[in-house]
């Protein structure tokens, strides 16, 4: 059984990492600007600053950004724009092949794109930063794009329903002061987890979607 033993990150440990971040979407930012420009968003335990990492493990504390691509006319393909920024970031990070920040090179997973700094001498990863491409849809569902590993393929997905009018959720917990549940709630779940594929967005979701469940917000 895997066991976990999660802790809050301090702010004087994230804060600089996060300002690092900033630097390299803006970045980002100007690298892509002849395709399209684009928008961004800090989210889940990373907007409400619940940074957290688990002291019985190697992986450090990770970052969770959703980058809203502006395409009104549809010029470019999900693959397209998966592989835009994916070329991007690596060009930010590494210019001739030297790690800026001491970022390696870009993951391609299922849902993110994921930029990491690792101790490779020790073995671990020190921090990291998932983003997630996404479009709003105006019923107040999300789409993301999603990477078949198998067909190598690039579509775009409607996030799980945990996802639907999250900022909605949140506001409403917030207002009838359950913030404190959902920051033990968060550290349960994250302790609780045994899908490592799971991301730190994904359990925050479900664990405003829980207090919602719990607190009548459902009624």
């Amino acid at each position: 059984m895997i066991m976990h033993d999660f802790e809050y990150v301090p702010k004087e440990e994230w804060k600089p990492i996060r300002d690092e971040l900033f630097e390299i979407i803006h970045s980002l930012q100007n690298e892509v600007s002849d395709n399209f420009t684009f928008q961004y968003h800090f989210v889940g335990s990373s907007k409400r600053k619940m940074i957290t990492r688990d002291r019985n493990s190697n992986t450090g504390f990770d970052f969770d950004v959703n980058i809203e691509v502006n395409d009104p006319d549809e010029d470019y393909s999900a693959e397209e724009i998966r592989n835009i920024l994916h070329k991007s970031l690596d060009k930010i990070t590494n210019p001739y092949g030297y790690p800026i920040f001491g970022y390696d090179y870009t993951e391609d997973s299922t849902r993110v794109l994921t930029i990491k700094v690792k101790d490779k001498a020790n073995s671990c990863i020190l921090h990291s930063c998932d983003f997630c491409i996404i479009y709003e849809c105006s019923d107040g569902r999300q789409q993301y794009i999603r990477y078949n590993k198998e067909q190598h393929s690039y579509s775009w997905e409607y996030q799980p329903k945990g996802y639907y009018k999250l900022p909605v959720k949140i506001e409403w917990i917030k207002k009838h002061k359950l913030w404190q549940q959902v920051r033990d709630n968060y550290i349960d779940k994250k302790n609780t987890n045994a899908d490592k594929n799971k991301k730190s967005r994904s359990i925050f979701a479900e664990t405003i979607h829980q207090v919602c469940q719990q607190n009548g917000y459902y009624r």
